[in-house]
């Protein structure tokens, strides 16, 4: 075997590893059902199973021409909503939420355009949260979505100003929603019946969510779940709109929770706890998340039900998420934000560095203090590595004289290297060890950076406007010299040139391949990293660049100290 091989293998696949780890390892997007008696439907080309007697609900919308945001909202009965963290309003027309937007969020840097996350169903880009009741053969009128209610008190929804919508069926039953909005991003939705009939009545309660398209910005990586998301008894599920588009999907459990997840935002619906229910995923000229109760509410006459759900439009702040999940006891509800498989290293990654960002005021500077601390973390694992490709660069002269001298004779060749690795007490896979092991972490850091809102708009220095995008400059036209906006390929900017130089130096102070061809590949390797990550996050370059130069600079102090030629 080649001397050096082993190195070589072990850099490109550390680096290999650390880029497209997802690609091949994260959680399956649609990995079945496991529990079976908790399965209710998988339906592909055969007929769906079905597990109980509750109606459906998922009715064809009645696709018209799109109409435009504004002009939907401004002809038609609302309420609006407000808090610290949202505005909008819910349409007295089915009494669904479906104008939403974050105050705190906009869709530029310094621009003043909020980032609208609910939009009537009358748009192309329709998305809404509808609640209600069903009943079996439709023998009891109830509303949907062209229900005209009336409201009852308070004309609009706040934190402190809950909201009551009302409507009667003429069949003696009445409807009511209590429409509560906390602090943040929580709408609890209670839905009463008054049966002022003569007769039984039953009904099943329901939430959905609907979204007509699936949204033009989603990320087309593995490293990141985008689309439907739930948590059934206990156990995550994840299903592509890919996966929807083909099949609908239905589950049933006692407890959990539904929704929809982009990589900043995202929309859950709540059932309430310890009653039964059977949830949906599927694609009936929009894409529909929502759960049915299996059983149904009996109502005597002159008796009075209610039903709660809750519903959450949310953009996925960690601190915030993490609060819902423990305040309001909702299961695994943190996981909405895509940790990964290294969740026990990811999150508390984000915790270190947002704690810095707090003190510092500025999230790169925060990238760079944990780029230090990881590396201090694994200083010592880093010296074992860089020592021994100390002494296999210091056996470079020797293997080239043993190679010429058996050019002719490869096994020769290679019982007289193992000869030499164990005269010098060199083992030419003790590098590859260490760097295995800090895999983990790497990814972790790479994936935190990825996800993370919180990066979302944050400034560094000079150029970099936002972190969460790529570097906006290109060497294409020059850095901006020229008057010329290069496409997208050719958007290599300062900072993955500055990481491709540093992993060019760094790989000059590693044992260079014997092989030629192998040679030859090694010293392309950075052009290739550099393209690969000038579409990447700019803060994931700024850590991947100072990640680099700490390492130059611990391998040329070993180098020194071992009296090896460095360069």
């Amino acid at each position: 075997m080649d001397n050096n091989k082993n190195v070589f293998i072990a850099i490109a696949l550390s680096m290999a590893v650390i880029l497209f780890w997802a690609a091949f390892f994260e959680t399956p997007r649609n990995d079945g059902f496991i529990d079976q008696q908790k399965v209710a439907t998988e339906q592909g080309d055969s007929q769906p199973v079905e597990t109980n007697s509750s109606p459906t609900i998922n009715e064809p919308l009645e696709i018209k021409t799109p109409i435009q945001r504004e002009e939907v909202i401004a002809n038609s009965d609302r309420i609006e909503i407000e808090n610290s963290e949202i505005i909008g309003s819910i349409n007295l027309t089915g009494g669904i939420i479906d104008d939403v937007s974050f105050k705190n969020y906009s869709t530029e840097v310094e621009g003043d355009k909020k980032i609208d996350l609910l939009n009537p169903l009358e748009t192309l880009n329709g998305y809404y949260i509808e609640s209600g009741w069903a009943n079996i053969g439709n023998k009891i009128k109830v509303p949907n979505t062209n229900t005209k209610w009336s409201v009852k008190g308070s004309t609009k929804l706040t934190s402190n100003n809950p909201i009551i919508l009302e409507w009667n069926n003429d069949q003696g039953i009445t409807f009511r929603k209590k429409i509560e909005l906390d602090e943040k991003f929580l709408f609890r939705i209670n839905q009463e019946v008054i049966n002022n009939s003569n007769n039984q009545i039953e009904l099943y309660p329901y939430a959905q969510i609907v979204r007509n398209k699936k949204p033009d910005d989603i990320q087309a990586l593995y490293i990141l779940h985008e689309g439907f998301i739930g948590v059934f008894d206990g156990e995550l599920k994840e299903d592509d709109y890919d996966d929807i588009e083909d099949k609908k999907i239905t589950r049933e459990a006692e407890n959990g929770w539904l929704g929809i997840t982009d990589k900043y935002w995202m929309t859950a619906i709540i059932p309430e706890n310890n009653e039964t229910f059977k949830s949906e995923f599927l694609y009936n000229d929009a894409f529909k998340a929502n759960f049915i109760q299996n059983n149904p509410k009996i109502i005597q006459p002159k008796q009075t039900v209610n039903h709660s759900v809750k519903a959450f439009v949310a953009a996925k702040e960690v601190t915030v998420i993490d609060n819902y999940a423990e305040r309001e006891n909702i299961e695994k509800f943190d996981l909405v934000i895509d940790w990964g498989w290294f969740y026990f290293f990811t999150k508390p990654l984000f915790f270190i560095v947002d704690y810095f960002f707090k003190q510092t005021g500025n999230f790169g500077i925060a990238i760079v203090i944990i780029t230090f601390l990881v590396r201090l973390l694994f200083f010592p694992l880093a010296n074992y590595s860089f020592k021994s490709m100390a002494k296999m660069k210091a056996l470079q002269p020797e293997m080239t004289r043993l190679k010429e001298l058996h050019k002719d004779d490869r096994m020769k060749f290679q019982q007289e290297v193992m000869s030499l690795y164990k005269r010098e007490q060199v083992n030419p896979a003790s590098g590859c060890l260490p760097i295995l092991i800090q895999i983990p972490f790497f990814f972790a850091i790479y994936k935190m950076l990825f996800i993370s809102l919180e990066m979302r708009h944050q400034p560094f220095f000079g150029w970099i406007k936002d972190l969460s995008v790529q570097d906006p400059t290109s060497m294409f036209n020059l850095f901006g010299l020229l008057p010329w906006d290069p496409p997208s390929f050719l958007m290599i900017g300062i900072w993955p040139i500055l990481m491709g130089i540093t992993m060019y130096l760094q790989q000059k102070l590693n044992p260079a391949p014997a092989d030629p061809i192998q040679a030859k590949i090694f010293k392309f390797f950075p052009i290739f990293i550099t393209i690969i990550l000038a579409s990447f996050p700019a803060g994931l370059v700024v850590y991947w660049t100072v990640n680099n130069v700490l390492t130059i600079g611990q391998q040329w102090i070993i180098m020194r100290k071992t009296k090896i030629k460095t360069i």
